[in-house]
């Protein structure tokens, strides 16, 4: 069972919403799927170093610009394909932080051909076997923890 083996892969990356006309959260476009700005963590790189890099890497939006909530990180466990020998499975760890744009920033996307903002208007239904389990992870969050669920609709 994942639960109870070590992962060997690391990876981190951020759940970012804004302030807009509604509160709204952010998504970059892959060819087959919606995915998070998020990446591998590098040798000697804390997993919230990662994120943090990635996040800037695939967005361009910079850390001063963004307030973390230190009271979430969603992690989830799967199994992932070795590139060079799809037989062979890793366990993979993935980490998400919850943060919210300060300011207005002009995304540049680096990676992905696109993105979206998605308004929050739970429950989603956006990609089943990732994205929707970290929003309804993010619902009960703010339904637990008013200072956050107040700072992302109030800024």
């Amino acid at each position: 069972m994942a639960s109870s083996e070590k992962a060997t892969v690391f990876a981190s990356g951020y759940l970012i919403f804004r302030k807009s006309n509604s509160l709204q959260f952010l998504l970059m476009k892959h060819p087959d799927r919606w995915d998070l700005p998020k990446g591998h963590v590098d040798p000697g790189e804390s997993i919230f170093d990662a994120a943090k890099r990635e996040l800037w890497e695939e967005t361009a939006i910079p850390f001063d610009a963004l307030w973390t909530d230190p009271t979430f990180a969603f992690v989830s466990r799967y199994w992932v394909s070795k590139r060079k020998n799809p037989e062979q499975k890793s366990l993979k760890e993935l980490t998400i932080y919850l943060g919210l744009l300060l300011r207005p920033i002009e995304l540049v996307c680096t990676e992905h051909p696109d993105y979206r903002w998605w308004d929050w208007n739970p429950p989603h239904r956006i990609q089943a076997q990732s994205i929707d389990p970290l929003l309804s992870a993010v619902e009960a969050h703010l339904g637990e923890h008013r200072e956050v669920y107040d700072k992302l609709h109030n800024g």
